[in-house]
């Protein structure tokens, strides 16, 4: 019999002093306006979060919808300005429609969860994001999960499934690694089993392609009636917010059945306002996505790894601990990177995590390179 004054969240205590034991504890650390840091560590990939044009955007639609959508986007939550943006989206990435989310994480959810299904297969490479991993749990289908890029296990799953429907999903750019998919052998790999490809372009729009239009639009895969494509507007776009872009069949069924979409509040005003501004210097200014290449070369250089086709430079140093003290190491000599320790990265493989931007200066490289030299050299001994 369980004792009536046991603590029942004693359980908490343990789990915290064993993440801490591996070096796995994590703590928010507030940023301020100033930190006189430069930046390794956001997502901000080409330098927009603080661009006037993009300020300009937030306030001018602040101003005239007011601080909240005020419901979901079935009931008052849709503004003229949503459905402009999702048009625009749209057009720059050669897609028919698109649908606009509170977070790139619900366009995940939604998108999987309402294309699936009991009575379906999920295809899903070991490397997807989080939420393509919370999608495939929630999904009711039969999930496959395949090794990083294994286009052998990709088609076996498909060719022996037993189910009518099947999608496969995969990152476009992997957040950890930085590498790319295959995505043209996976698409027509669906292509010949009847399934459907589901990319997340998150950290490709706005890097790869012409004019950032992402990797789906580089290798010519953009409006193929197969392919779903979804993004996030809070990485090169400076901004807030999620987005399916697919046929107009496609974003009508997910109007209708994707729970993320039908049961949460729209997104704000604001973040609509910034990420049209944004749009609009990258569609004015395209030269920003191979700035940020230009950029994520140079910092792989400097840190002695290889060239990243992407903006994520990933030095590995194994232990979480020792990634730990190295990116506190960078932070105390001005330099903000990211760390990335397990479960974000498979165990043995801690890393430091450092991001472009299109508008690093050569004093900020210059400085980079002296922070990086200092701090592994430091850390291999």
């Amino acid at each position: 019999m369980v004792g009536s004054d046991k603590d029942a969240l004693s359980w908490l205590d343990d789990r915290e002093s064993e993440r801490r034991a591996a070096g796995l504890r994590r703590e928010l650390r507030p940023r301020t306006p100033a930190t006189g840091l430069i930046d390794l560590a956001s997502n901000d990939y080409l330098g927009l979060v603080r661009h006037p044009d993009v300020i300009d955007g937030a306030i001018a639609s602040l101003r005239r919808w007011g601080t909240g959508s005020t419901g979901s986007r079935l009931v008052t939550g849709s503004t003229t300005e949503h459905a402009l943006l999702e048009s625009e989206l749209a057009e720059f990435v050669g897609a028919e429609a698109g649908l606009v989310f509170a977070s790139g994480y619900a366009a995940n959810l939604g998108a999987v969860t309402a294309l699936a299904g009991k009575g379906s297969l999920v295809v899903s490479d070991a490397g997807s994001h989080a939420s393509l991993v919370d999608a495939c749990r929630l999904s009711r289908a039969r999930v496959q999960v395949t090794p990083h890029g294994d286009l052998g296990a990709i088609e076996a799953a498909l060719r022996d499934r037993s189910e009518e429907r099947a999608l496969v999903l995969t990152d476009s750019v992997f957040s950890a690694d930085g590498d790319l998919a295959p995505l043209r052998e996976m698409h027509r790999l669906v292509r010949r089993y009847a399934a459907v490809l589901v990319v997340d372009e998150a950290h490709g729009i706005g890097v790869r392609g012409s004019g950032g239009r992402g990797l789906v639009h580089e290798l010519g895969l953009e409006g193929q009636e197969d392919v779903v494509v979804t993004a996030t507007l809070s990485k090169s776009l400076a901004s807030q917010g999620g987005v399916v872009l697919a046929s107009e069949r496609v974003c009508a069924h997910l109007v209708d059945t994707a729970r993320t979409f039908i049961f949460d509040t729209g997104l704000a005003p604001a973040a609509v306002g910034a990420a049209r501004a944004a749009l609009g210097v990258l569609r004015r200014e395209p030269y920003r996505a191979q700035a940020v290449l230009d950029r994520a070369a140079d910092i792989a250089r400097i840190a002695g790894v290889e060239v990243p086709p992407s903006a994520v430079v990933s030095v590995i140093l194994g232990d979480p601990q020792r990634a730990f003290d190295a990116a506190a190491a960078c932070r105390e000599n001005g330099l903000s990177v990211g760390c990335f320790r397990p479960p974000s990265v498979p165990e043995g493989t801690s890393r430091l995590r450092l991001t472009a931007r299109a508008n690093l200066t050569a004093a900020e490289l210059t400085t980079i390179e002296h922070v990086l030299d200092d701090v592994l050299s430091a850390s291999a001994t």
